[in-house]
């Protein structure tokens, strides 16, 4: 089987993350399969789809590394890929239901029917459509006509079971009377979502359809409608809910659910496919990070979990840390030092300097923006109110300390030298120690105190020759 798979969103708003998440299925699966990824617009929401939202999730799919073989904007041979350029197949394809018999013209009015469902409802009947329209007189359908009616067209929904295996859920089945004849075609000519959803994936040869649990339900109208074109079904994987912790769906109540805002925060893509990819699929080795991009035939549609996907934004900045650690310190800096305000003194810094600076820090960061959180150590005077700083000041070995390194400082200040070296940094601590007598504790934490006005932190070694003298004197003189 040649696999053929597709994305549809609806041009309606940004890029959802679960969105972007059955994107990223898809083409993974695609590419495991040697076959084609087919993005599809659907947008026959006239009044809230627009073309601004369709560039955006394509610009944020392609920052994801998502990128289809068939769409709008690059064509292909089973076209045109937006569902509003669609309109004559869709009606082409209903007019043959229609003429088989197999749908009908329905002219009754939305106050009609819902008028019928209230009074079935309170006579514990069957509110599903009753089949008026079926078979109208020449005089009704006059009188329709005089009228002003313009019919939907109605699909006749045969009365039977219907089932079908699917690659997460197996077997699933819908029995007799779940539904009633339904709308596949509107008054105004646009197509309803399971009609359209039908035609499309059958005129574009699709063979695989991986989507939310949330469309389960619509698979039973699609089973109609390509039993009634006895066409035979895509193969179905619908796959894991993505819910925040109340256990409730996703939405913006739970925070930033578009690709966009996390974009926008700066997030890696890589570190965004890995952990979405993790929400519902699990990596044969068993590995919570890595390249999905890397796995190649490992991918497969076997290795989803049924249970709902609980989305957890520690997870993802965990995982977005250390994908971020996999980078080589220049391209860290590249895009860090983007994020430092433009008039701080990093900038004035070497090359080697701020290479230097990212290396004693990534292992802190999760994020490009979080060498903002650090460089402070560096370059900031403030005195902490931090009780173990408040105590190691306190210690009577602690101004010794400070006074010996102060008068260390002043001597290479004098020099015009702005940094010192750790080869003297080190000749501190041995002095203190020696000459001094302080060790331990005191030795440790105190050299911290007076160094950096703070009581723990990164490795005096690392912190110290970064620092500028013009800093630590000014530290040490406060």
């Amino acid at each position: 089987m040649s696999v053929r798979v597709r994305f549809a969103p609806s041009p309606t708003g940004y890029l959802h993350i679960g969105g972007a998440r059955t994107a990223m299925y898809n083409y993974l699966f695609a590419k495991a399969m040697n076959g084609k990824y087919i993005l599809r617009i659907e947008d026959t929401d006239t009044e809230r789809s627009k073309r601004e939202f369709e560039t955006a999730q394509i610009d944020d799919l392609k920052w994801l590394g998502i990128t289809h073989d068939e769409g709008p904007d690059v064509g292909g041979e089973y076209g045109p890929y937006r569902q509003s350029e669609r309109l004559d197949i869709y009606k082409s394809w209903a007019d043959k239901l229609v003429a088989e018999g197999k749908a009908f013209h329905c002219y009754c009015s939305e106050e009609e029917l819902k008028a019928k469902r209230e009074k079935a409802e309170s006579e514990k009947g069957d509110p599903n459509y009753d089949g008026h329209c079926h078979q109208l007189s020449a005089s009704q359908l006059d009188q329709y006509k005089k009228e002003g009616r313009v019919p939907v067209i109605r699909f006749k929904a045969p009365k039977k079971d219907y089932e079908f295996h699917d690659l997460v859920r197996g077997k699933v089945h819908f029995p007799e009377g779940m539904i009633g004849d339904f709308v596949i075609m509107r008054a105004n000519g646009i197509p309803v979502y399971n009609f359209a959803v039908v035609v499309d994936d059958a005129s574009m040869k699709i063979s695989h359809v991986v989507r939310a649990e949330e469309h389960l339900p619509n698979t039973l109208r699609q089973l109609m409608l390509y039993e009634a074109y006895n066409l035979t079904p895509p193969i179905f994987c619908h796959v894991s809910l993505l819910i925040g912790e109340d256990r409730q769906k996703l939405s913006k109540r739970h925070g930033a659910t578009s690709v966009s805002l996390y974009r926008n925060d700066h997030y890696l893509p890589h570190a965004m496919l890995n952990y979405l990819l993790l929400l519902g699929w699990s990596h044969p080795e068993e590995k919570d990070v890595f390249d999905v991009f890397s796995l190649g035939k490992d991918f497969n549609l076997d290795r989803f979990t049924k249970a709902p996907a609980i989305y957890d934004i520690l997870k993802l900045n965990f995982i977005n840390g250390q994908h971020l650690r996999l980078l080589s310190n220049e391209n860290i800096l590249l895009e860090a030092e983007k994020l430092i305000s433009k008039d701080h003194p990093f900038h004035l810094q070497n090359q080697e300097y701020k290479v230097q600076c990212i290396q004693i820090f990534k292992e802190k960061m999760n994020f490009y923006q979080d060498i903002n959180l650090h460089l402070p150590l560096l370059f900031e005077t403030h005195i902490s109110d931090e009780k173990d700083y408040l105590e190691a000041k306190s210690w009577e070995t602690t101004p010794k300390i400070r006074e010996y390194i102060l008068s260390e400082v002043t001597k290479i200040s004098e020099l015009g030298r702005k940094f010192v070296t750790l080869e003297e940094f080190n000749l501190w601590g041995e002095h203190i120690k020696n000459e001094l007598k302080i060790k331990g504790k005191p030795l440790f934490m105190g050299m911290r105190a007076v160094l950096t006005h703070q009581a723990h932190g990164t490795d005096l070694k690392f912190i110290i020759p970064l620092t500028p003298i013009s800093v630590l004197m000014e530290r040490l003189n406060r």
